[in-house]
Parts: structure tokens; sequence; C-alpha cells
């Protein structure tokens, strides 16, 4: 079992020579991470055994240090660990900039110590091995008073997000459900920057078999005209919704399709009706309808749609839900609403299923929670654990004044994840898709990254918060492995 620390973090080594320091911090954390006073003196001086070069590589050591720490960056420090005036200095430097640090102490047999040091192509004096193991006795006390979050004996240890490790599940709300059991997956594609555009049917059309034979049970794209910025350029290819999940249709069998979420000022509300009609239809009764009050101005002002104050938009979304069931029911009925009217709602071929599905996007707690427990069947909310369950407290109140069972509201979130098998494909694969400029802890955090355990606990978590529905945006989607390792995740979750 490994122990998890948070990322970022700095790690202090202690030790003699010999007890497996450096072997140990190349098992556990990549070479990049790793601060060696040995190397240094390589790099500075005659080899990494000049001990006169010692005084310019300790003084190189607490600039990176130093740096790192401010760039919050995870950093493993590889020297005796002897010095008590280094190592709080080094544990200055880290809370200064909000980083946890850890001492791993080595606690190697002194045989076991002594035989590696005769092994050694230009061994250390025995006196001075002797010394360094009779010095480690009193470490352990000395640190106590250094300031360290936590002091550790040598173990295998795995790093994590804070939002992963995090994962310490909440206090169940009352009436949910007491395990993971049955935990429900969606995929949301929001990036489309895989290459040419030649190839983007191709590979789109891989993502969503994949998805589907993975397990997912829903697939989603964004309605936007362009990317949007906190995902990427806004010159980089965004295909309009509703076309490529017609599209989506036709490759698969059984996922079922939504927009996360639609707009409703992208489109005349009837028209939207009828194109989630159709698409029902030629679907086979696949549609989930996704819908909010839009939030991107310049993309909308750029196409020239008007940009509606929030106060009519949120009239405009409660018009849409009380139009759509006359639209889809029989007959043709007239509509008046506050926003917009139909004098003959005609919609045919009507949908395939009886009722769609349709959840609202967004937590405001006074007028977007209040029209899911009117009108929807699932609201999609953002944020950790914690928040979620604040919301969904929110939520249940907002039923409960209009009678309604709030278990008839699914409760979704929407959320990054990564997942890898073990921690060296995970370090691989962020590097392949990390920017040059964003570091590996900004990626893993972003991104939620970690390995299938990390994930299950994860997850857990927001089910154990109320949401029993995970909509989740995979960035290594297009990359053979992704989407079946996050199988593995669903495959756990959803099993009784």
């Amino acid at each position: 079992m490994e122990l998890r620390l948070p990322v970022p973090c700095l790690v202090v080594l202690v030790g003699p020579s010999g007890s497996g320091k450096s072997t140990w911090a190349a098992s556990m954390f990549h070479a990049s991470e790793v601060v060696s006073s040995d190397r240094l003196r390589g790099m500075v001086g005659a080899g990494e055994d000049d001990q006169q070069a010692g005084t310019a590589a300790f003084a190189i050591l607490d600039q990176m240090v130093a740096e790192r720490m401010r760039r919050g960056l995870t950093t493993v420090i590889d020297t005796l660990g002897f010095d008590g005036d280094n190592r709080r200095r080094w544990v200055g430097m880290a809370h200064e900039a909000g980083i946890p640090a850890f001492a791993v102490l080595f606690d190697t047999p002194a045989t076991e110590i002594r035989a590696r040091n005769a092994g050694r192509v230009h061994p250390i004096p025995k006196t001075v091995i002797d010394r360094q193991i009779g010095r480690f006795r009193s470490i352990p006390r000395e640190i106590e008073d250094d300031g360290f979050d936590q002091m550790l004996t040598e173990q295998p240890v795995s790093t994590a997000t804070p939002t992963v490790m995090a994962a310490s599940t909440p206090k169940p709300l009352q009436g949910s459900p007491p395990s993971p059991a049955g935990h429900r997956f969606g995929l949301v594609v929001n990036r489309f920057d895989w290459g040419d555009r030649t190839e983007m049917a191709s590979r789109l059309s891989s993502i969503a078999q994949r998805a589907e034979k993975a397990g997912f049970t829903d697939l989603w794209v964004m309605d936007h005209f362009q990317q949007i910025p906190q995902v990427g350029r806004a010159w980089e290819d965004m295909p309009e919704a509703y076309v490529t999940l017609s599209f989506l249709a036709g490759v698969t069998g059984s996922i079922k399709l939504g927009a996360l979420v639609t707009s409703i000022g992208h489109r005349h509300p009837v028209v939207l009706g009828k194109m989630v009609a159709t698409l029902d239809v030629l679907s086979g009764g696949r549609v989930l309808l996704g819908l909010g009050i839009g939030w991107h101005r310049k993309e909308q002002e750029g196409f020239g749609i008007p940009y509606l104050p929030v106060a009519q938009r949120y009239d405009v979304l409660e018009d849409t839900l009380r139009m759509l069931p006359l639209l889809w029911g029989k007959g043709s009925p007239s509509f008046e609403g506050a926003t917009f009217s139909a004098p003959e709602l005609v919609c045919y071929p009507r949908p395939v299923q009886e009722h769609i599905p349709i959840l609202i996007g967004g937590s405001g707690e006074k007028r977007t929670l209040p029209l899911a427990a009117r009108y929807a069947d699932a609201c999609n909310l953002f944020g950790k654990p914690d928040v979620i369950q604040r919301k969904v407290e929110v939520l249940r109140k907002h039923c409960s004044e209009i009678e309604r069972d709030p278990d008839e509201v699914e409760v979704t979130h929407l959320v990054d994840a990564m997942v890898a098998s073990d921690r060296k494909a995970l370090r691989e694969r962020v590097d392949r898709l990390r920017g040059r400029n964003t570091t590996v802890e900004q990626f893993l955090a972003r991104h939620n990254a970690g390995l299938v355990e990390d994930q299950l606990e994860h997850f857990a978590a927001y089910h154990q918060a109320g949401a029993s529905h995970s909509m989740v945006v995979l960035p290594d989607a297009h990359l053979e492995g992704s989407i079946e390792t996050f199988g593995l995740v669903i495959g756990a979750m959803t099993r009784p």
C-alpha cells in the first residue's frame, strides 16, 4: 500500500550514505524532481565525491529549492539531511510557499550500509560511515522540532493532487446511496485539436465507440460556436453541437447523446425543440437535452446574436421549459410565454422517447436550482464534493417547497479527470500532453490526474455528496488506452 503525498510537496531525505536514499528517490519520483547534493558536487567539482565542492554545491541547492518552492514544484532533497539549520530553512521555504514538507528517514541496518559502502568504486572511509550511523540515532528526536508536516520512514509513496487527496468522503446526505455502486459516467468531448480536420470524423467516431464500449452511459459536446478560453484558443476547431450529435448518432448504437449545455440564446426555442425531436427519432430515442442560459457574450455578439440580460435569459429558459412538453406532445397547441409565443406547435415526427430527459446546467441557488426542481429531470453542478453537497441540499429544499420528490431530479456534476494504471504511465501521459509553459503540478491539478485507485476515491466522494452521475472531461480521450483505463473506474463503481 502506497502512502499518498500531495502535489506539490517538499520531501527531505534523511539517512547515512548508503542507506538507499538515492535509489528510493529514483524509484518514487521523476528525475527532474530530485535535487541531489552529490550530483551538484559533480557539476561544480571534480566529481560527486569531491568534498571540497560541497559549499558551492549546497549554495546552488538552496537556490534551486527556493526557486522550485516559489514555482510550486514537487521537490525531493537528496542529502544526508543531518544539518538541522538546513532542514529548518528548507521547511521554511516550503511553508512560505504554502507547500507541505515531509521528512523521510532511512533507518537501514548498519551491516547493510557498510556492505554497500564497501562495494563503491570510491568507498567512504569506515570511520566516517560509523560516525554517520551513530549520528542518525539522534535525528528522529531532532526532526520533531523542525516543523515538518509529517515525519515518515522509508516506504512506497505516490503523489496525488489536493482534489484527489481530499476525497475523504463527506457525510452522506439523508436518502443518498451509502455506497458508490450504480454510479454513472458520461464523457464530455470539449476539444477537437487532434490534428488535421480531415481526420476529425474518424477520430471522433473512434472516441464515441470506445466510450460506449468502456461503459460510459452518455456522450456530450459543448454548445459553442468557438472554443472557450477556459479550454483552449478561440481559433481551434469547434464543430456545431447538434450537427456533431447527429453524426455521433450514426456511428454509435446505445450511448445517449446531448449538449452540455445548450444555450437558449443560440437558437429559437421552438426550432431547438424540433431539432431535438428529430435527433431523438434518428438516434432511436437516445437524446438528452441539456439547457442553460448561456454566458459567452463575445461569442454571441460576434455572430450578431443578441445577448440578453441575465434576468431575461432566465425568462427565456423558463418559457422554453414550459413550451417543450407541448411541442413534443400530441396535437398542435398554442403557447403564450413571457418572452415568445407560438400559435401552433406542430412537431412531426414526434420524439421516440415518451419523455425526453431535460438537464439544467448551473449551480445558481436563486434561479437555476429552483427551475431544476420544478421542471428538470437532472441538474449539472460544478465544484468539489463539499460544494456539491451544499448545492444538493439547496436543491432538495427547493423540491420540498413545491412538494416534489428530490430523488426525481438526478444530480450530475462536471469534472476533469485523467487516469493511468501506474505512476510511470501517468507521468509519461502528463509530459506528453502538458504545454511547454505548464508545470507537471499545474497539469495534474487542473485535470485531477491520478491512478485508478485515486479516482475510485475521488468519484466515491462525489457520490456520497449526492451526485450519482459524473460528466467527465478526459484530456487524453483521443489517445489509445485512455478511455479504456477509465473504464476500470467505471466498472468498479457501476457494479452492484
